[in-house]
């Protein structure tokens, strides 16, 4: 790191801001001053195709990073993934087959660069280093004890509620602090839900004789919801390839509770408490759409927003779908193909009262319809997604 200005207590500071933790305490700073590029690790298992802007929060930091010289070292957890992140779970989770994670894999790194500088990104498949042979795996596993991977505070709670704990989940803080010896990790990044996985690689390093890494954990960003953690499994993240339109209207829909912690975390700004909540989020939902969508998107999803929630009428750009033979229609299929959700949550939806036929709520007891009603006629999901059918 040739700049002396990257080596100072106000860079330090500066690539601290808005951290919860950063172990241990002073370690940053003293690894500055030795004015060598760090190189900065940051995980993500590729368990759904799209990154969110929970996701944004630690890859801000670590383009942070990089803005100073450092390395910043992405880890696609191809392998990892097959086994499960327990972090803040109560229940194992599903383990998905190779070919998603493959698929989710390459558009996840993809969309990350819509953050980071690509030139300045080491990625990694952790399945390079952790797909290796079992006597390899057992030595691993061998230099640590259950009653130390039962310190996690998740382990802790299943075990007193009687819920089962794999021995895969056991495992997992084990394979990802391998990752940090595989890439020579100097700092790694997380959520705060994270903070386990992270000082525990710190052991995983020493136990290879390695010099233990740097901790830094990010603020988890609620979701839509305001409550929860940003999920896609939960349904209440905004997605960064997602249309302008249907960012603006998420982010239009978050409490205003969650405000403050949307500006910290997303804009590195104080929220202005003088000003008008419903004025906050449109303005932080122009300059998000405006930086994942590009120059002007802001503005036309503020204004297509406003066509159809505050003027109720229907926006011109939307598709338009042809009706294929079938006749009569069935309503779940055409939901399933035209916006792209599964067949059983189609159902769901027209259940719900979510899906609606030229502004009036399709009926549950009528999924199969006659072409003819259809045809020309507007197919509305939830609040913001419009699909046209052709008139053939």
């Amino acid at each position: 790191m040739s700049d002396p200005a990257t080596r100072t207590p106000a860079a330090a500071e500066a690539l601290t801001l808005g951290a919860v933790d950063v172990l241990p305490a002073g370690g940053l700073a003293q690894r500055l001053e030795q004015g060598t590029p760090l190189r900065v690790k940051l995980g993500i298992d590729p368990t759904a195709p799209d990154i969110h802007l929970g996701h944004v929060v630690v890859l801000e930091k670590l383009r942070q990073f990089q803005e100073q010289g450092h390395t910043a070292v992405m880890i696609i957890g191809d392998y990892t993934a097959r086994v499960g992140d327990p972090s803040g779970r109560s229940a194992e989770r599903p383990v998905l087959d190779t070919q998603q994670i493959e698929a989710n894999a390459r558009t996840f790194q993809e969309q990350a660069f819509k953050v980071l500088d690509p030139q300045l990104t080491e990625v990694r498949f952790n399945s390079e280093w952790l797909d290796m042979p079992s006597a390899e795996l057992f030595g691993l596993a061998r230099r640590f004890t259950v009653a130390r991977l039962l310190e996690r505070d998740d382990f802790t709670r299943r075990m007193a509620a009687a819920e089962p704990i794999s021995m895969l989940e056991l495992l997992y803080p084990v394979l990802q602090g391998y990752d940090s010896v595989a890439v020579g990790a100097d700092l790694e990044l997380g959520g705060t839900e994270q903070k386990f996985n992270l000082l525990f690689a710190r052991d995983v390093q020493a136990s290879f004789g390695r010099p233990p890494q740097l901790v830094l954990t990010m603020p988890i960003l609620p979701g839509t919801d305001g409550v929860q953690k940003m999920s896609k499994s939960l349904n209440n993240y905004v997605g960064v390839a997602e249309p302008p339109a249907e960012v603006f209207g998420k982010l239009m829909s978050i409490p205003d509770s969650a405000l403050a912690a949307y500006w910290k975390l997303l804009l590195g700004e104080e929220l202005d408490l003088a000003r008008h909540p419903m004025e906050c989020k449109r303005e932080l939902a122009r300059r998000i759409c405006e930086r994942f969508g590009g120059d002007g998107s802001g503005a036309v999803a503020e204004a297509r927003f406003d066509q159809v929630h505050r003027h109720r009428e229907i926006p011109e750009d939307i598709p338009v779908r042809e009706l294929g033979e079938e006749d009569p229609v069935h309503l779940p299929v055409l939901i399933r193909d035209g916006f792209g959700v599964s067949g059983s949550e189609a159902r769901r939806l027209i259940e719900q009262g979510a899906v609606r036929i030229d502004g009036t709520p399709v009926d549950a007891a009528r999924l199969d319809l006659p072409a003819s009603e259809l045809r020309g006629r507007v197919l509305q999901l939830g609040k913001r997604r419009f699909l046209r059918i052709g008139n053939g």
